[in-house]
């Protein structure tokens, strides 16, 4: 891919302006997570991932796993703005017999595995790399999760199997934005030090700035970090990234996008 810097940027803008429309019409929750992890699936889809909008199914595709299904307002976006889905079917985003559910779900062209309830995507995407480094395929699972999934033994026990069995072709990416459901990680069940558990674990690990777009195609398109070990990219991001009035609040975790506030969040990505 040539996609620039620009490029990239243009697409995170593009994605975070859906993602409002959506939750605003749905009435929908989870805006704040939708937007922080924005820039990471422009990288990815952008520039990263080998996939093929015309072959959602070809063999040799990078396999994409969105543990954190309840932003998946955003994932829908990228899909569609990528060539996978109808930009139009947004519109049907949370409703009564959609193929956009409200938690990301098989359906729709590009979406690999149906997630939401947290703790499970890590689990599934080890899996799958085991069973693709058995078939010695070319391709890579990358998961992206939450910060607060990060509390489920579920996900831990998936990164002692990453571990154990050396699974190269696995990436684990983290939407630390530092609050969930309930209130900011740190108070819940903090996480630090977060890195130094994942290479106890047997995992490569970087950690960037989740918004920098250089640092993230950067980092990810140098995986693996270390032969024989699965990477972890810790990826520091802000709830509700893009739209000045949500970022770093907890409620727009439910709270979905007033008519007014909409037009205040579509006017701030427009002038940027």
């Amino acid at each position: 891919m040539t996609t620039t810097t620009e490029d990239i940027r243009g697409l995170a803008r593009r994605i975070r302006a859906h993602s409002l429309r959506m939750t605003h019409s749905a009435r929908s929750s989870h805006i704040g997570g939708a937007l922080s992890m924005a820039d990471l699936l422009a990288a990815l889809y952008g520039r990263v991932l080998r996939v093929d909008a015309g072959r959602p199914n070809w063999p040799e595709r990078d396999r994409f796993v969105l543990s954190k299904g309840h932003a998946c307002a955003s994932l829908y976006a990228t899909l569609a703005e990528t060539g996978f889905i109808p930009v139009e079917t947004l519109s049907t985003f949370y409703t009564d017999g959609t193929t956009l559910a409200g938690h990301v779900t098989t359906g729709a062209a590009g979406v690999e595995v149906s997630t939401g309830s947290l703790g499970h995507g890590l689990p599934l995407a080890c899996g799958m790399a085991l069973a693709l480094a058995r078939d010695e395929s070319p391709s890579r699972v990358f998961a992206l999760l939450s910060d607060g999934e990060c509390d489920e033994g579920s996900t831990w026990e998936a990164a002692l199997f990453g571990g154990h069995h050396q699974l190269t072709n696995l990436i684990a990416i983290i939407d630390y934005n530092k609050i969930q459901s309930l209130g900011h990680v740190a108070d819940v069940m903090a996480l630090e030090p977060f890195g130094a558990k994942w290479s106890a674990f047997g995992w490569a690990v970087a950690e960037i700035d989740g918004h920098d777009i250089d640092a993230i195609v950067r980092t990810l398109e140098t995986v693996p970090l270390e032969q024989h070990k699965p990477t972890c990219v810790i990826a520091h991001t802000v709830k509700g990234r893009g739209v000045s009035f949500m970022e770093g609040l907890l409620t727009y975790h439910y709270k979905p996008p007033s008519d007014d506030e909409l037009a205040r969040a579509l006017d701030e990505l427009e002038g940027r």
